[in-house]
């Protein structure tokens, strides 16, 4: 089934123009790092109908929902966007009503914010909003992006638990059901920032069939040509770990609370316009010597 939507997951902390480093001009920060790199930017870019789409921010998995909310309607308000509202659902409920399917349908982008990835699935999962989400994403040009929690939450197998200190013994690590807008990966954010290499290293091992993306902060992918290409954008770094070459691994061997020993796990390390493509298994760094011959 050929799929005509977009994925943009990001690793968390967005650049807004309220939240960049100081360490420059502001005006040189902020046409730099928000208007021509950011990724709210790079997300109009992609979206239909580019300023001009409808944009519902989603914060069920944050705590502070109206707060998160306010920052991305502003920020976006700043790149032209002024089509852009707050879907609140809080409540399985909330994703029962004829309100929210009506407003999802109508939208051209979805913005899902962190926070918790377990309670977005356990309060969007399997009901109508998840099946509209799958279906326009399907069928529409239609773009889902999520950050932190949102980018967890985007493929069938989702993270959610497990600290980094411990993230190499068996069991650690705990997975559950994403919204399965994509099949083919497993998504840890925050990467760099929190160390997470290890726990990625698990996921990928007890599911060698999928890649695991670990995405640093203000950094993402975008995911598309049928969930076959994946292009980074933002600041920062992008890691693959490929478990489909993983030659023995002792994981079904030990006990709960042992360290697990892995032989022949790749990984791979994007940065911005860098593209990888799922049919080929490789990578096209942008600019490179190797590219160009």
């Amino acid at each position: 089934m050929s799929i005509k939507g977009k994925l943009i997951i990001v690793g968390g902390g967005i650049n807004t123009a309220d939240s960049l480093p100081t360490h420059l001009p502001r005006e040189e920060i902020i046409n730099d790092f928000f208007y021509q790199n950011g990724i709210l930017k790079k997300i109009l870019e992609e979206a239909k109908h580019k300023e001009n789409s409808r944009i519902e921010i989603i914060t069920t998995a944050s705590q502070s929902p109206k707060t998160a909310a306010e920052a991305y309607i502003k920020a976006f308000s700043l790149l032209d966007a002024h089509n852009v509202e707050h879907l609140d659902i809080n409540t399985r409920l909330d994703a029962l009503s004829p309100e929210s399917l009506k407003r999802l349908d109508e939208a051209d982008v979805v913005l899902f914010s962190g926070g918790d990835q377990l309670r977005l699935t356990s309060t969007i999962g399997g009901t109508p909003f998840q099946q509209k989400l799958l279906q326009k994403y399907y069928h529409e040009e239609f773009i889902y992006a999520g950050t932190s929690a949102g980018a967890a939450a985007a493929s069938s197998s989702m993270i959610y638990q497990g600290a980094s200190s411990d993230a190499l013994l068996k069991g650690s690590v705990e997975m559950n059901s994403g919204l399965g807008l994509i099949d083919s990966i497993i998504v840890d954010t925050h990467f760099i920032q929190r160390g997470r290499i290890g726990r990625l290293f698990q996921a990928v091992t007890g599911n060698p069939m999928k890649i695991g993306i670990g995405l640093s902060e203000d950094t993402g992918l975008i995911i598309s040509d049928n969930n076959n290409k994946m292009t980074a954008i933002g600041s920062g770094s992008v890691i693959l770990v490929d478990g489909r070459e993983i030659l023995d691994t002792s994981l079904s061997q030990i006990e709960i609370g042992y360290p697990i020993s892995i032989s022949h796990i790749i990984s791979h390390v994007m940065t911005r316009n860098d593209v990888f493509h799922f049919d080929q298994n490789k990578i096209i760094i942008k600019d490179s010597q190797y590219n160009n011959q």
